[in-house]
């Protein structure tokens, strides 16, 4: 399954100090298959990573091990995501 984490800046002294491990984090995990894709809002006040994980349990807990959310420069807001199987036919439920 592929889960969502938005990463929301509330610290941004302490986001700009842990953000070298958080992206030495994101990194390791894209490396063992467990993040799909990561990366900033244009408005510069945060991210968003995706996860695949077998159940949201095991993504809260790499979401909830990131350094910026261990170290407080960020919330979390993690949701389950079911991504569609493009292009969709526009009469299906577009679930899988």
């Amino acid at each position: 399954m592929k889960y969502v984490a938005f990463l929301h800046i509330v610290d941004a002294e302490k986001n700009r100090q842990v953000r070298p491990a958080h992206l030495d984090y994101v990194n390791r995990l894209y490396e063992e298959g467990k993040i799909l894709m990561a990366g900033p809002f244009t408005d510069g006040k945060g991210g968003m990573v995706v996860y695949e994980a077998p159940d949201i349990e095991t993504a809260k807990k790499l979401a909830e091990n990131d350094p910026v959310i261990v170290e407080g420069a960020r919330t979390l807001e993690l949701r389950e995501w079911n991504m569609l199987d493009l292009p969709v036919d526009p009469s299906s439920t577009g679930k899988k």
